[in-house]
Order: structure tokens, then C-alpha cells, then sequence
């Protein structure tokens, strides 16, 4: 399989930035990069890799605030998000600003991403699948082999995404964890955008907004 996973909370929001690693050719990709870019320079000198690519989940500040500075600084494309999430990307600058997060300015990805691409760095790939409802533009990463979801904020231990931000939808977003998420198994286990890590098959039976209990 040849993949490693090292998780960075960046930002005062803590967010889970993600750092995977090809063990076979010790390249990296960047996994929602919301701040904090020394921090995330010093993980990729600790583990010794080379950055390829940066992947963006959704187009929420915590969650790409310096993907075009990693991209200008590495001379890497940025895959994903959505189209859909564009609005939110244009907004960077003044949300930045808002938030009290440092200034940064717009980016454009090198490709944006709908369900059913793959995206790839050194050996590795990993499905895309389409989760709106958090931001109408989110997308989740998928590792086959591994059993490994990124999940942006779409699900979290205990809870989901928040949907009463500009364009969200509950309903869309419970769409889109039992259709998209849900068959991939129970044992598959996701790094969620803030907090613990978890499974499927826990988040099924004990998670109050999606357990099939609830919504079987």
C-alpha cells in the first residue's frame, strides 16, 4: 500500500490538515492546507517528502486559506474543490480579514473536481466522491486500499457538518453521508476536518444526526 498519513491542526480553528505520504517515492500531498505554512513546511522536512500536490476539500477559509501560497512557493497544482465552491474562494481575502486569519488572495485550482474523478500523487490515488450540503462544492477523498476517507466537514465523530452557512443544505448533506459515504463500509475510517478520527460503522451506530437508529 506504501501510504502514510501525518494530520496537522492548523489554524485557531484547529483544523485537520493532512499530510500523505507515498512511502514507495516519498512524494507528498497537502490535504486542506487553512494556514499555519511554516508549521506544515517544517512536517514535510520532518518526514523527508517532496510536495506534488495540494487537495482541497471544500473552499471555507480553515480549510484552503494558503493552498495558492504552497502552490506559488512549491510550483504544485491545487485539485478539488467543486466548481460550486468558487464563490467561496473569492471570498478568501475578506473573510480572511473577518476571521483575523492572516491576508491571502484568491487562487484558481489547476483542475476542479467532480464525483467520480481520481486524483494521484507519487504511487497513490484516491477516488472523488461529491458530498454537498456543508458547502455546496465539497468533495471527499477516498483511499481504497487503505480504507481511509478524507471528509472534510462533511461527518465527524459524534456530529456532521454545519449547513446554516451561504448555499448549505441539511438535506443534501445527509444525502450525501448515507449515499456517498455509508457504502464504503463500516470499517472504513475517516479524518474528519476537526476532532478524533472515526469509522463508518461507529459514526452508524452511535452518531445522533446519522445513526441508522435515526435514519435507517
Amino acid at each position: 500500500m506504501g501510504l502514510k498519513v501525518a494530520i496537522v491542526p492548523v489554524t485557531a480553528y484547529q483544523q485537520n490538515c493532512s499530510i500523505l505520504v507515498c512511502e514507495d517515492t516519498k512524494k507528498a500531498a497537502i490535504v486542506d492546507p487553512g494556514g499555519d505554512v511554516e508549521k506544515l513546511i517544517d512536517a514535510l522536512n520532518q518526514l523527508g517528502v517532496e510536495l506534488e500536490k495540494v487537495f482541497i476539500t471544500h473552499g471555507h477559509l480553515d480549510h484552503c486559506a494558503i493552498a495558492g501560497q504552497l502552490s506559488d512557493q512549491f510550483s504544485v497544482p491545487i485539485e478539488g474543490p467543486h466548481l460550486e465552491d468558487d464563490f467561496w474562494i473569492q471570498q478568501l481575502p475578506s473573510s480572511c480579514q473577518a476571521m483575523g486569519f492572516p491576508a491571502t488572495e484568491v487562487f484558481t485550482p489547476s483542475r476542479w473536481l467532480e464525483g467520480g474523478d481520481t486524483v494521484s500523487f507519487g504511487n497513490q490515488q484516491l477516488e472523488v466522491l461529491f458530498c454537498p450540503g456543508h458547502t455546496p462544492g465539497h468533495v471527499v477523498f477516498y483511499h481504497r486500499e487503505a480504507k481511509l476517507a478524507l471528509v472534510g466537514d462533511v461527518l465527524f465523530q459524534g456530529s456532521i457538518g454545519r449547513t446554516d452557512f451561504p448555499r448549505g443544505n441539511h438535506d443534501q448533506l445527509i444525502s450525501s453521508i448515507k449515499d456517498q459515504l455509508w457504502p464504503l463500509g463500516d470499517d472504513v475510517n475517516f479524518i474528519p476536518g476537526h476532532g478524533p478520527n472515526s469509522t463508518f460503522g461507529e459514526e452508524r451506530r452511535s452518531n445522533p444526526f446519522v445513526s441508522d437508529k435515526n435514519y435507517g
